[in-house]
């Protein structure tokens, strides 16, 4: 798998972001945008996502643009547990993450993480390779 993804993700993807040391989670919702979880004080692009929310409790679901979440880090598409759990329609994996942006909810790097999160969204189940 490319950093650089050479397609388009498709609505319902994972993006996996690669932060020093850390890797950021995003799902792919379409004409650009992704939904993710971050800590609340943080703002698109700023690359300090992957420390905050290892100090944070809590963390926000917000809707930004790819390019801008991702910054000047490079990322990829990565539905690695498609193998494992089968991903939910697509229309569904849209509504669930649109129905999410704004929502404050409790964050732990460990159990409750971004990739967490996404994987959720996208499966039904919340798994972690982290």
């Amino acid at each position: 798998m490319s950093w650089k993804p050479e397609v388009e993700p498709k609505r319902g993807d994972l993006i996996e972001i690669d932060r020093t040391g850390y890797h950021h989670w995003a799902i792919y919702i379409g004409d650009g945008y992704v939904v993710h979880l971050a800590p609340e004080s943080e703002v698109a692009g700023a690359g300090l996502y992957s420390l905050r929310s290892v100090i944070s409790d809590h963390a926000m679901v917000k809707k930004e643009p790819l390019l801008e979440v991702v910054g000047n880090d490079e990322y990829r598409i990565n539905n690695k547990y498609d193998g494992r759990f089968p991903p939910l329609p697509e229309d569904e994996i849209i509504a669930r993450a649109k129905a999410e942006v704004g929502r404050v909810i409790a964050y732990n790097v460990l159990c409750q993480n971004c990739e967490h999160f996404v994987t959720r969204l996208r499966y039904g189940t919340a798994v972690s390779d982290q």
